[in-house]
């Protein structure tokens, strides 16, 4: 009898991870514990994935605010320095930024605006539109932007992190002036020394910057990339994708995991016969319809996974089959016309009619997203996700 069910995702219950746990062990006795008591059984090319937050923590991957705040003092000076771009967020970016403080004199704070990098917004396009005021090239200070567009609360977290920010710098004993502003070359009108925080844009930012005198620039992906007083650290993505702890503390993102996704897959094959993929997964790619907030906080989706994951999907779309090519077939003739061109499909689709609308994105960014949507952020305590199905097809 065909199978009736496609994609299956679980969130598996894990025990709470702790420093110098063997991750691999734990990961692979739960997904194997949860198939018993669920009675279900792992199939080849399943997908087992872990979040990055327990990889860290088994890792112990930690850095307080002073080891921050040595390594930016180190790096750029510790006098004037403009921290540009940062995301709006008290987890991902305050503890950052009270290093940054401690790291130097005065900080010339340069907001985008109306929203952060991943759309947190500090005013609306509407606003902007009233003000007569273009974001592309205007430059605002704090006293023009509080006139024109007053206090801002963040609709979510109830957040002003205008003042928030700067209450923060002045409590670490730094001077602070706040513009807004969305051409990183503004900030060489204030200093010369500069910490470009935004993630997805940071090649550019540097590259701009540089070309237009900057004297030193430094990205987060470049502060704690290797360790500061015994300090965790990550060697490719600095203080990007890292957590809030305590607070004075950041959990850093896992350093290299190849070893921990490969001893997983080992694993699972000597103990149950099935080849699985696995991954480490960080922030999902996804955009939130009504905050306007873009979930990739982190640098990447994918921090490791095995060869099977990488790619894109080489699908056709059914929807596309049955109004097109085989519009004049209804019923049994229908499904058997279908089912035979996705087992005649072969090679790259890519620009073929038949997989329009299909989903051009890469494995890890998609079934990172699935994961991530699963195991969530809060209390559900499932920080491995087990994947069934997803790569089967109509004929499957």
């Amino acid at each position: 009898m065909e199978r009736k069910v496609g994609t299956i995702s679980r969130g598996i219950r894990c025990p709470i991870i702790r420093e110098g746990d063997q991750l691999a062990d734990i990961i692979v006795e739960s997904v194997l514990e949860a198939a018993e008591s669920e009675g279900f059984e792992l199939r080849d090319r399943d997908v087992i994935a872990a979040t990055e937050s327990i990889v860290a923590r088994a890792q112990g991957n930690y850095a307080s605010v002073d080891d921050i705040g040595a390594d930016v003092k180190a790096k750029l000076g510790g006098e004037t320095i403009g921290v540009i771009f940062p995301i709006l967020s008290r987890n991902r970016f305050s503890i950052c930024l009270k290093g940054m403080a401690r790291g130097a004199k005065k900080i010339v704070l340069m907001l985008s605006y109306p929203s952060d990098e991943v759309g947190n917004e500090l005013v609306s396009l509407d606003k902007l539109d009233e003000a007569g005021i273009n974001p592309y090239s205007d430059v605002l200070d704090l006293k023009r932007y509080r006139e024109l567009f007053g206090e801002n609360i963040h609709p979510f977290t109830g957040v002003d992190y205008v003042a928030y920010y700067s209450e923060l710098i002045e409590k670490e004993g730094a001077e602070v002036e706040v513009i807004f502003a969305n051409d990183p070359r503004a900030i060489l009108d204030y200093t010369k020394n500069v910490l470009t925080c935004d993630i997805h844009t940071r090649e550019r930012t540097k590259r701009l910057l540089k070309a237009a005198g900057a004297e030193v620039v430094v990205g987060m992906d470049d502060i704690l990339t290797s360790p500061v007083n015994g300090s965790g650290c990550n060697e490719k993505f600095g203080l990007l994708g890292s957590n809030k702890s305590t607070e004075e503390s950041i959990k850093l993102f896992p350093r290299d995991c190849t070893d921990l996704v490969l001893d997983v897959q080992k694993q699972i094959l000597d103990k149950t016969g099935k080849h699985v993929e696995v991954m480490v997964y960080g922030d999902g790619a996804f955009k939130d319809p009504v905050g306007k907030i873009w979930e990739l906080a982190d640098p990447c989706v994918s921090v490791a996974n095995t060869e099977g994951l990488e790619g894109t999907p080489n699908e056709l779309k059914l929807k596309y089959l049955a109004d097109n090519d085989f519009k004049e077939l209804s019923g049994e003739a229908l499904k058997e016309a279908i089912s035979k061109r996705i087992e005649e499909k072969n090679g790259d689709l890519v620009g073929k009619m038949e997989a329009q609308g299909t989903t051009p994105r890469r494995l890890t960014d998609l079934i990172g997203s699935l994961c991530d949507l699963t195991s969530g952020s809060g209390d559900k305590g499932t920080p491995v996700i087990l994947i069934q199905g997803y790569f089967d097809n109509y004929v499957s």
